[in-house]
């Protein structure tokens, strides 16, 4: 095993190099500059591997492994497309490997939050609530606090507590009656983040609710419930709020908006086509043409340069590190601990199914991030948070194969 672990991290330090020299070397003569951030990118990769395999070596080390693979192409991309946001993100990607470390050293085993699912509620609805009293709105949606130049978004922590009170709350559901009483926070995160126009993490919200609470018991009945409720209050919402209406029409029919509210998707559809099968080439397309290139469309931007082979590369990566996720649900030592796995492992899968079938217009574009991929502290903290709280789960179940 650590020899297919050194194989793996020699050959993705051989593949970011690779595509940090060809950023070298695109203007017709070597700069040096890429070349040393991706250098950089790859010594804090092998840090954080040093502490993982130096003093928890029974742990998933591919979690970790294939995390950091995936920052790589968000890493590349910025890089390439604007350097003071690629300083910013690498410094973000640096925090959140510190954050990872410290949840490893020093974060307590995670079964015993469980009594404190009453505090995790509470918390949940109120830092989602902040933005409404006191926060900026952005790119249409009022889901942002900030403070100066610092800018945090209070929906990413908030994932994280929510999935806390539902592992707690979840084992006790019986029958109907207890599922609402469980929902209840659920249902007033949803109706915050409709009011804050923050469509994406009102989807996100339920479905992890769905998955752990399928998980959790097993019953159908449930889920099918939920999502007829959840398709009613999806249709009154269209009626009720322009914001719905106009991303749905949006999602309709773009091009009929191409000059107005559409031109996002419409560029992001065009630039997917340019790509073809393999791509125009690292530095060679448009990307720069799509407005949010850098959080929202960074998918379209990878695929247009990498075409449709580095999109696929992409997403199998995010598969293989959903399937470690689930895997070390799998072998969690208590059900507590299961759940929060299973729901950190469902956040990431539909953070990642709705921002790419948004781009790709399978679904109304919800403006979230892509998961350690996009521009963004929040999210990539948030993130690396949720992988060292899977990895600290993957200790307490000594899960060495």
């Amino acid at each position: 095993m650590e020899k297919l672990e050194k194989s793996i991290l020699h050959n993705i330090y051989f593949i970011i190099l690779l595509l940090f020299l060809i950023l070298s070397l695109y203007k017709g003569n070597f700069e040096i500059a890429p070349f040393v951030y991706g250098a950089f990118s790859i010594g804090l990769t092998g840090y954080g591997h040093f502490i993982v395999k130096r003093f928890f070596p029974t742990i998933d080390k591919y979690l970790y492994i294939l995390s950091v693979f995936i920052v790589q192409f968000g890493l590349v991309m910025l890089y390439r497309l604007d350097l003071e946001r690629a300083l910013k993100q690498i410094t973000w990607f640096a925090i959140g490997i510190s954050l990872f470390i410290f949840i490893l050293l020093f974060m307590p085993e995670i079964k015993k939050f469980e009594k404190s699912e009453i505090f995790f509620a509470i918390f949940t609805i109120v830092i989602i609530t902040l933005p409404l009293l006191i926060g900026r709105e952005i790119k249409g949606s009022k889901n942002w606090i900030q403070f100066g130049n610092f800018r945090f978004q209070p929906s990413e922590l908030a994932k994280i507590t929510m999935i806390f009170y539902l592992s707690s709350a979840i084992k006790r559901i019986e029958s109907y009656r207890d599922v609402l009483k469980v929902s209840i926070p659920v249902i007033l995160s949803i109706a915050i983040f409709v009011l804050e126009k923050d469509l994406g993490s009102s989807l996100m919200f339920f479905g992890i609710f769905m998955t752990m609470l399928y998980i959790g018991t097993s019953k159908l009945r449930y889920i099918f419930s939920g999502a007829f409720l959840f398709s009613i209050g999806g249709f009154m919402s269209y009626f009720l709020f322009s914001h719905v209406r106009k991303r749905v029409d949006i999602w309709l029919d773009p091009w009929r908006y191409k000059f107005g509210a559409g031109y996002q998707i419409c560029q992001s559809l065009i630039a997917i086509a340019s790509g073809g099968l393999f791509g125009t080439g690292l530095a060679a397309g448009h990307p720069e043409v799509i407005p949010e290139v850098y959080t929202d469309f960074i998918f379209s931007a990878i695929s247009e340069e990498f075409g449709l082979l580095g999109a696929i590369a992409l997403l199998m990566l995010y598969l293989l590190l959903i399937y470690r996720m689930l895997r070390t649900a799998l072998y969690a030592k208590d059900d507590y601990s299961r759940l929060v796995a299973v729901g950190i492992a469902s956040m990431f899968a539909f953070q990642v199914f709705v921002i790419v079938g948004g781009v790709t217009k399978m679904i109304p574009l919800t403006g979230i991030t892509l998961p350690l991929v996009s521009y963004g502290g929040s999210s990539m903290i948030i993130s690396f948070v949720s992988i060292g709280i899977l990895q600290k789960i993957s200790e307490m179940g000594n899960l060495d194969e």
